[in-house]
């Protein structure tokens, strides 16, 4: 039997307080650890536009930086907790758009009533748009150990939000993870490679669109 959801829905209206508690918050830290925290990424960055992501080493990244070894390991782990940080910002307005923005990525105004289907198909483009502009640095993110995708919290975001807008479903947390498997960095490399990017987007549309359309 499907179950009913009658909990606050991401498809109209105010953004529903659970989204808001899961979205990105910039860092609270003090101004030089801000000022490190900058440098670091500032240096990250150029070094991956430079020579890719695969080939760049944390040492390298702190010889950039003029930060010690020991203080970039200290404050990102390693080379995914690197890509997460410099990612951080981008997936910040991602969701600022998924809550606040215009329809039919976001909810609009008081008087705006997008389609929980037509949110959902202006989702999948705007995340297929964030992660193929960034492939290597989320794949990166998601990868630098095992089950590592499904830990960061931007992940919690993006699966709230589709199994809200999937809430006539009959199990829309699992149909939620279902439309964000193929949207992985690790699958979107190795099929946009294979098939190109249009053929790619066509399938994860029809996908879309089959979960929103009916509940089975």
């Amino acid at each position: 039997m499907p179950q009913h959801h009658t909990g606050p829905q991401s498809a109209s209206g105010n953004p529903p307080e659970e989204l808001l508690v899961l979205r990105n918050s910039p860092p609270r830290e003090r101004a030089d650890a801000a000022r490190n925290r900058a440098a670091v990424l500032n240096a990250a960055a150029e070094l991956f536009r430079e020579h890719g992501v695969e080939n760049v080493s944390m040492d390298a990244v702190a010889a950039a930086a003029g930060v010690g070894k020991g203080t970039l390991f200290r404050r990102f782990g390693d080379k995914a907790g690197l890509a997460v940080a410099l990612l951080d910002a981008r997936e910040r307005e991602l969701q600022e758009a998924i809550l606040f923005g215009p329809p039919p990525l976001g909810p609009g105004g008081p008087d705006s009533r997008p389609e929980p289907g037509e949110r959902l198909a202006a989702f999948v483009d705007a995340y297929l748009d964030y992660v193929l502009a960034h492939l290597d640095l989320v794949r990166m993110s998601e990868t630098g150990s095992a089950g590592a995708r499904y830990r960061i919290g931007a992940y919690r975001f993006w699966h709230r939000h589709v199994a809200l807008l999937l809430a006539h479903r009959a199990d829309p947390d699992a149909d939620a993870h279902t439309l964000l498997a193929p949207l992985a960095a690790e699958h979107l490399r190795a099929t946009v490679s294979e098939l190109g990017e249009a053929r790619v987007r066509r399938a994860v549309h029809a996908l879309a669109a089959a979960l929103s359309g009916s509940d089975r």
